[in-house]
């Protein structure tokens, strides 16, 4: 009876399997062509004939990418403006977290109501606003005009995420802490923290590439200093409406993309690893 179950289910599996291959396929094509643009020959690619692959690769166009001055600057300030994003919501999320999801207060549910409610409005409704805002704060053609408005929006989703995490942690464990003379902000850091660090660890991922790849708010709030400018806009130092280089945006963007597959990668691991330690408790 097993071998006839195992044989039915085999070409199901072996469709989906074949179903998860396809798609993945079409998810990475725009990546391969991006990287293969990006050590293309200009002739090639400008051809009016493209072809999936290359005779003759070469490296021009990353050379052209770093023997810009202001390459190096633009990928630090990239790496400041996401690196305190990341960590600020996460804190800023876990407290918030816990305290709708532990402590009852009123209007808590339509403080809830209005994180989902934030969730839908679109970005660019609101770049003229917070332009003026950015403007009377005296934060334009600063890295503060970035990081403040990223970690705004990226906290109602981490708040509304966290909440889950918050929520699946029993009350037991607080209990016990408290019966053994710990605090409620030993038991927070010590014991609530290293529980949802796996929600944590999500809401960094999306903080991350949010903060990373934005091109909206660096371009309407960096205006006149250039060295306040992240690598986004290091884009448009190859795109010349005349003569677009466009080897060098696609060299451009596969540097763009390398540290955020590496961060993934970190991430995932620990994310693993964190949702094992946490089943196991």
């Amino acid at each position: 009876m097993n071998l006839v179950r195992g044989s039915v289910r085999r070409p199901w599996r072996s469709a989906a399997e074949a179903s998860a291959l396809l798609i993945a396929a079409v998810v990475a094509f725009p990546l391969y062509w991006m990287v293969l643009s990006a050590v293309k020959p200009a002739g090639e690619i400008e051809s009016t004939r493209p072809r999936p692959w290359t005779g003759s690769p070469t490296l021009d166009s990353f050379r052209r990418v770093f023997g810009q001055q202001e390459f190096g600057r633009y990928f630090l300030n990239s790496l400041v403006v996401a690196g305190c994003v990341v960590v600020a919501s996460a804190l800023i999320a876990f407290l918030a977290a816990t305290a709708v999801t532990r402590f009852r207060f009123r209007f808590r549910t339509t403080l809830l109501i209005m994180f989902l409610v934030a969730q839908t409005v679109p970005v660019e409704a609101l770049a003229i606003p917070l332009f003026f805002l950015m403007r009377d704060l005296g934060q334009l053609n600063t890295l503060g005009a970035l990081i403040l408005p990223h970690i705004a929006f990226s906290l109602p989703f981490a708040i509304w995420m966290l909440r889950g995490f918050v929520k699946a942690v029993p009350e037991a464990p607080e209990e016990a802490a408290h019966l053994d003379g710990a605090s409620r902000a030993r038991f927070l850091w010590q014991i609530l923290f290293p529980l949802v660090l796996p929600g944590l660890v999500a809401t960094s991922v999306f903080s991350f590439i949010s903060a990373w790849n934005d091109f909206l708010f660096a371009k309407s709030f960096i205006i006149s200093d250039t060295s306040q400018s992240t690598l986004p806009m290091a884009l448009l130092v190859f795109y010349k409406p005349d003569e677009p280089d466009w080897g060098g945006v696609m060299a451009a963007s596969t540097v763009m993309t390398i540290p955020v597959l590496v961060f993934f990668v970190v991430v995932q691991r620990r994310l693993v690893s964190g949702l094992g330690g946490s089943l196991k408790d």
